[in-house]
C-alpha cells in the first residue's frame, strides 16, 4: 500500500513537471515568443490608446472653458502669458534668435 501511494506521488509530481517543462519549452518557440511580443504590444497600444483619450478629454475640457470664458465675454486666462515679453515671439531667454520671429 506504501508504495502504491508514493508511485502515485511520483507520477503526479513526473506529469507537473512535464507540463512545466513543456510550457517553458513552447515559450521559447518562434511561435511562442511572437505570442508573447503580440501580448505585450497589445498592452502597450491599450496603454497609448488610453493616454491619448485622457489628453483628448483634457484638451474638450479646456476648450470648453476657453468657449465658456469667450462667451462671457471674459480675457482669455493664459497660463504662461507672464513668461512671455511679447505674444508673438516666445521666451527670448530661452530660445536662440533664429528660432524667435
Amino acid at each position: 500500500m506504501r508504495r502504491l501511494f508514493w508511485l502515485g506521488i511520483g507520477l503526479a509530481v513526473g506529469v507537473l513537471v512535464v507540463r512545466k517543462a513543456t510550457r517553458t519549452a513552447q515559450a521559447y518557440t518562434p511561435a511562442g515568443i511572437a505570442g508573447g511580443l503580440s501580448e505585450s504590444a497589445g498592452g502597450l497600444v491599450e496603454s497609448v490608446r488610453s493616454f491619448v483619450s485622457d489628453v483628448r478629454i483634457g484638451m474638450a475640457e479646456r476648450e470648453q472653458e476657453i468657449y465658456e470664458a469667450f462667451a462671457r465675454g471674459e480675457a482669455y486666462d493664459d497660463h504662461v502669458a507672464d513668461l512671455r515679453e511679447e505674444p508673438h515671439t516666445g521666451d527670448r531667454e530661452n530660445f536662440p534668435e533664429e528660432y524667435q520671429r
